[in-house]
């Protein structure tokens, strides 16, 4: 049975976050001058909400081929393509169902870091994939209402914002840190009151067509 609205469980996000690590070999890789697509699961969690939290819909012809960048696992099996690209789309359906039906209870997936017994949120690699997610409808998101809330993004997840992050204390930080998921909850509400009728995401209907070519290696 084909389970496309249920939510991501635990092992399943561990699983996806170790897929999308190792599915590259570090051989490969040319410092500076390779796109390594998306990494983690936090990186992942931004990239797909500010997919289904944008002006207009994106295919996954579109969106898969980022995640990937220039490292597209080699699949050895039709059966282990659909196995991610239904963990994939089962969470950005739950992300937009979130959104939709709950936005108040909307969490990014943020990783954490013990320090000396204390924990601290990380919230860049998150920033970075909705970015990322931004950058496929860049010209669209290119409105003074959001503006504010976009910022508190891009703080984290561009050069420039971390480079005004050195000059803030810890507290300052925290506080911008704790801003995000109500940025986010703003942002797509915000686009989706203005989306066309035949473009709005609903819950009870089916959320993605998909059209995609496998290539086995």
């Amino acid at each position: 049975m084909n389970q496309i609205n249920n939510p991501l469980t635990d092992d399943e996000l561990d699983w996806l976050d170790d897929f999308l690590l190792y599915r590259i070999d570090e051989d490969e890789v040319e410092p500076g001058e390779s796109d390594e697509g998306i990494l983690d699961i936090s990186e992942l969690d931004g990239y797909l909400t500010a997919i289904v939290s944008g002006p207009n819909s994106i295919m996954p012809s579109k969106w898969l081929p980022a995640v990937w960048g220039d490292f597209e696992p080699e699949w050895k099996s039709e059966k282990e393509f659909e196995k991610v690209f239904n963990l994939l789309v089962r969470h950005m359906n739950d992300i937009v169902s979130m959104l939709i039906d709950s936005p108040e209870e909307f969490e990014p997936i943020f990783m954490e870091r013990e320090v000396e017994g204390k924990k601290y949120l990380i919230v860049d690699e998150w920033c970075v994939g909705y970015l990322r997610g931004v950058a496929l409808d860049e010209a669209s998101w290119q409105v003074d209402e959001i503006a504010p809330q976009l910022g508190v993004i891009l703080l984290f997840g561009e050069e420039t914002g971390r480079e005004a992050l050195e000059h803030m204390t810890l507290d300052e930080m925290e506080k911008q840190q704790a801003m995000i998921p109500a940025a986010v909850q703003k942002i797509h509400a915000y686009w989706y009151a203005r989306r066309d009728e035949s473009q709005t995401i609903r819950r009870n209907s089916p959320k993605l067509a998909v059209a995609v070519k496998l290539v086995v290696a």
